[in-house]
């Protein structure tokens, strides 16, 4: 099982990264924008992920047109090495297959059904992000559809990232039935590295511990 933090928060990036539990860190224009970021801010960011040992980046290319996102991505790609992330839409399609081609890293994101992971496969893209939350919010089941992508990919070298993950328990159920990568939102990255019940009895140890020393 693969981690990843889904955020551009540095802050965040540095509290976790000491963790030795992640793999590498996430973005997208949303992301970036709740970390008080914009697209032309992704070159410092990137530096600084690197100058932490951050060794695996995705980066999102803006652009609705084929044209757009293809220009975006060399941009990205001129940050250094970088896993470029393309929207499931019929220009990110046209994109992404031209990408792929050139041996770009390429990961189909904003998912939402087990076709697009297939597709994703058909084309030779290194991988694919469901959104398993949103696919729940829009009345879909978010957790057995991606069940369902890995079922039928089974152990193509594309590699189903998820994300949009409301809880530890997701990333359970999802790595049980084989899911092998993971990005996660801060609430969900601290869930899986803190339990509140691990927590919980660390602080019974140390009150022990005192009481004992205190006899």
């Amino acid at each position: 099982m693969a981690l990843y933090i889904d955020s551009a928060d540095l802050a965040l990036v540095e509290e976790l990264w000491p963790t030795g539990v992640f793999r590498g860190v996430t973005t997208n224009p949303t992301i970036l924008s709740r970390a008080g970021l914009a697209q032309d801010d992704l070159p410092e960011l990137y530096r600084s992920l690197r100058n932490l040992g951050v060794g695996s980046i995705y980066a999102q290319v803006l652009g609705t047109e084929t044209r757009q996102m293809l220009a975006s991505a060399e941009r990205l790609r001129e940050l250094g090495p970088v896993t470029v992330k393309i929207p499931a839409s019929t220009a990110g399609l046209a994109a992404a297959s031209t990408l792929a081609r050139d041996g770009v890293p390429v990961l189909l994101t904003a998912v939402y059904h087990p076709v697009q992971a297939v597709l994703a496969r058909d084309l030779g893209l290194d991988g694919v992000a469901p959104y398993v939350g949103r696919m729940t919010d829009a009345g879909r089941p978010g957790v057995e559809a991606v069940i369902q992508m890995q079922q039928a990919i089974g152990s193509e070298p594309t590699r189903i990232l998820a994300a949009s993950l409301r809880s530890a328990d997701d990333v359970a159920r999802l790595a049980a039935a084989g899911v092998p990568d993971f990005t996660l939102g801060e609430a969900v990255a601290r869930a899986v590295v803190d339990d509140e019940l691990t927590a919980r009895v660390v602080a019974d140890f140390e009150s022990d511990a005192r009481a004992a020393a205190a006899r």
